[in-house]
C-alpha cells in the first residue's frame, strides 16, 4: 500500500498501477472507497490511536459522503464518472489491520466498490492521500 497524490482512472480497467488493474472484464471493484467518518467512529469504538484509514486497503478515502447511498447508482468525483456496484465488505483482515472487533464493527460500512465509467484523474484534496493497493 502506498499513498499517492493523484490516481489515474481508466474506464473499464481500474486504476493504473493498482493490483486489480485489468483484473477481469466488468470487474465490480475497479476502484474502492472508504469513509474517514466511519474510520473515526471505528477508532472511537475500539479506542484506536496511531493507525491510518489506509489500513482498510481501499483506493480512495472520503469524508462527508454516505457511500452506501452510491450503491446501484452512477456518480461523479472530480469529473470521473463511476457506478457503485456493492459494499466493499469487511473481511478478517480488518481485525488484523485495526484491532479485533473491526470486521464486525464495519459490517454495512466497509466501503464502496465501483466501476470506472470514464477516464480521468482523481487528486487528493486532504491530508490523507488517495491510496493504491
Amino acid at each position: 500500500m502506498i499513498e499517492v497524490p493523484v490516481i489515474e482512472c481508466v474506464a473499464g480497467h481500474g486504476i493504473r498501477g493498482d493490483r486489480y488493474f485489468n483484473f477481469k472484464d466488468n470487474y465490480k471493484g475497479q476502484i474502492t472507497f472508504f469513509s474517514l467518518d466511519v474510520f473515526d467512529e471505528l477508532c472511537a469504538a475500539l479506542a484506536l490511536c496511531n493507525c491510518s484509514a489506509a489500513a482498510a486497503r481501499r483506493n480512495v478515502i472520503t469524508r462527508g459522503v454516505d457511500l452506501n447511498k452510491c450503491i446501484g447508482k452512477e456518480f461523479e468525483v472530480q469529473g470521473v464518472r463511476l457506478y457503485g456496484t456493492e459494499e466493499s465488505a469487511p473481511c478478517y483482515w480488518m481485525d488484523r489491520a485495526f484491532a479485533p472487533g473491526a470486521k464486525d464493527f464495519l459490517k454495512g460500512n466497509g466501503g464502496l466498490r465501483a466501476r470506472i465509467l470514464t477516464d480521468g484523474k482523481l487528486r487528493s484534496t486532504a491530508l490523507v492521500s488517495s491510496a493504491v493497493a
